[in-house]
């Protein structure tokens, strides 16, 4: 039964390689919820993990089953015929996961896991961008973490591309994390899927993550590093992805830059270099007849960021400061930035500009305030600081140039 999975997939202190030992010995969840101590003893098992297979209450799967039923949210075993044969093929599977939307049928396209910083560089933003949206027309599955700044806009172009797109959570599928991807989440719920090991309501520990990042590479044929730093999560998957037999490619980037270094440094120890999203989904291209070839200039469409509206908002946009000058919007003209600069901003660039003139902020809280998808404000950022008329600063912050 459903609730011995969840059962079982809840016993803290008995690890997932413990588990799939367990469900080698038993033919299911349920003869392991059954079995006594003697037959439990398994290589692996702790004094821990015995203890907690022997609490036989089902009083929380029962409840998580509840809040799954609540929320519309899907449970799915090892035992599902639906459950992906590559996943189940790794030493240390999820026995449970929870879904919102559409799984996509994974023996018929190449699953590509897209990984990178959230503190991106512009270059690394519009590179993922790029690589998401070719992967999609290539006829590619585009798995990310759904986590600010590379995964988000990877998974973002992705869907703008028609393509396939699957979240792998650290928290459980109804929280949203980080919140100023909410409108990306939405879109996955009815475009896409969002998948989780985690049960309902499960907060976003960090130690979360890195259990997460198997789970990605695990779906995947091959993982795919836009921007890694030395010491980051995408490294953690890349790492993953090698041990179990997946693909690395890495797309090149500034030696000069340090969002880039630990990504360099997988091209060196021997990963395949992309700088398009064919590079990585044709080399599955004899194995999967759905994939399309997709020219290498092909570049996503550039977005037009609608008119940021007062109920669309968080925070309202402050009045500029008495001290400033030449910031004049007459009626329903185009706003012109900086006292006989000429420069036109649009409706959602004017907003932003005006946010900043308080002060420098996290990327995150500019995109908060607006209310609009992260991959669009980004976009808007970006041009603007092309501009220059935004600069980038560390630890994710933006000012006025």
């Amino acid at each position: 039964m459903l609730v011995h999975w969840i059962w079982l997939a809840q016993r803290s202190g008995v690890s997932d390689r413990v588990r799939m030992t367990l469900l080698e010995k038993f033919p299911d969840a349920e003869d392991v919820y059954h079995a006594v101590r003697e037959e439990l003893a398994v290589e692996g098992l702790t004094e821990q993990g015995m203890e907690a297979l022997m609490d036989k209450s089902l009083d929380e799967a029962h409840k998580i089953l509840a809040q799954c039923a609540q929320k519309g949210i899907r449970v799915m075993t090892m035992a599902d015929e639906a459950y992906p044969s590559r996943l189940r093929a790794i030493p240390d599977p999820p026995v449970v996961l929870y879904m919102k939307g559409e799984l996509p049928a994974f023996g018929d396209r190449p699953t590509i896991g897209v990984v990178g910083t959230r503190k991106a560089s512009t270059y690394g933003l519009s590179i993922a961008r790029r690589m998401g949206y070719q992967i999609a027309r290539c006829g590619g599955i585009l798995v990310s973490g759904m986590a600010f700044g590379i995964d988000g806009v990877a998974t973002g172009a992705a869907l703008e591309g028609q393509g396939f797109a699957v979240g792998v959570l650290g928290t459980g599928v109804d929280r949203v994390y980080p919140s100023s991807n909410r409108s990306l989440f939405g879109r996955m719920e009815r475009e896409g899927c969002l998948l989780s090991e985690f049960p309902p309501g499960t907060p976003p520990y960090k130690w979360n993550f890195p259990r997460r990042n198997r789970i990605i590479s695990g779906l995947s044929d091959g993982v795919l590093v836009v921007e890694a730093p030395e010491r980051s999560g995408a490294l953690i998957t890349a790492r993953r992805a090698g041990e179990q037999g997946r693909d690395v490619f890495v797309v090149p980037g500034n030696i000069d830059v340090a969002a880039c270094a630990g990504s360099n440094a997988l091209l060196r120890d021997g990963a395949a270099v992309a700088t398009c999203g064919w590079d990585v989904v044709g080399e599955y291209a004899s194995r999967y007849p759905a994939v399309t070839e997709w020219t290498v200039d092909t570049e996503p469409p550039v977005e037009e960021a609608p008119p940021m509206v007062a109920q669309n908002r968080k925070m309202p946009v402050p009045e500029p400061p008495k001290n400033k000058k030449g910031i004049d919007n007459g009626g329903h003209s185009p706003y012109i930035y900086g006292e006989n600069t000429g420069v036109v901003l649009s409706e959602t660039e004017r907003a932003i500009v005006q946010y900043l003139e308080r002060g420098r902020s996290l990327t995150d809280d500019v995109i908060a305030a607006t209310g609009l998808p992260s991959g669009q404000v980004i976009g808007v950022l970006t041009m603007l600081e092309v501009r220059k008329i935004i600069r980038r600063l560390p630890g994710n912050m933006l000012e006025l140039e």
